[in-house]
């Protein structure tokens, strides 16, 4: 079979092994990421494998520069990857991509080990001061419900003067039609 046949077949697999898993992503038909551990769990992390023109017979690209792997030194994802490429020799030929993720999540731990999260040394009242602007926002938002239309925004501002302020008389009983309409009573 060809590369290309390869890759379609094993996309299609892809899929159907990882349909509803919150932990896969297809990024394109050529490129995926799989978060191997819970969400909220320290040591978990994201391996994104993208696939090249040749792949299965040339290696696929192995990356973890995912933000959400910001709190892993780079040590140990220089070491994650040593023995993914490890595992990716000894697949080559083969579809991989499965094999791969599958490895990374049954040797979480080992792979972890050595993991002491990068910004652990925040002090705690550091992390409140950042987040206490954070809420500050969004009550204002909260006020502020009732949004205008193109439309209502061009009445208003027709209605009022530069300054947002009705025009004086605004109000004003006009007397001119109320003298025409009292003279159609009178009649």
């Amino acid at each position: 079979m060809s590369a290309n046949e390869d890759q379609e077949m094993e996309l299609e697999a892809l899929r159907s092994i990882y349909e509803g898993d919150e932990s896969f992503r297809e990024l394109s038909p050529v490129s995926f990421q799989y978060r191997i551990g819970e969400n909220g769990d320290p040591k978990a992390f994201l391996i994104e494998i993208s696939w090249t023109e040749t792949y299965p017979q040339t290696p696929p690209i192995i990356s973890m520069n995912a933000f959400f792997n910001n709190t892993i030194s780079s040590a140990v994802k220089q070491s994650i990857l040593a023995k993914l490429q490890e595992a990716v020799e000894v697949n080559l030929g083969t579809a991989m991509t499965y094999t791969l993720f599958e490895y990374a999540k049954d040797n979480k731990e080992q792979f972890m080990e050595n993991h002491q999260p990068v910004n652990s040394t925040i002090p705690i009242s550091s992390i409140i001061s950042v987040e206490t602007p954070n809420t500050a926002p969004s009550s204002k938002k909260k006020e502020k419900k009732e949004q205008l239309s193109k439309a209502q925004k061009r009445k208003l501002a027709d209605k009022t003067d530069h300054k947002g302020e009705l025009p004086r008389g605004w109000n004003w009983v006009d007397v001119v039609k109320l003298s025409k309409t009292g003279s159609k009573d009178d009649e």
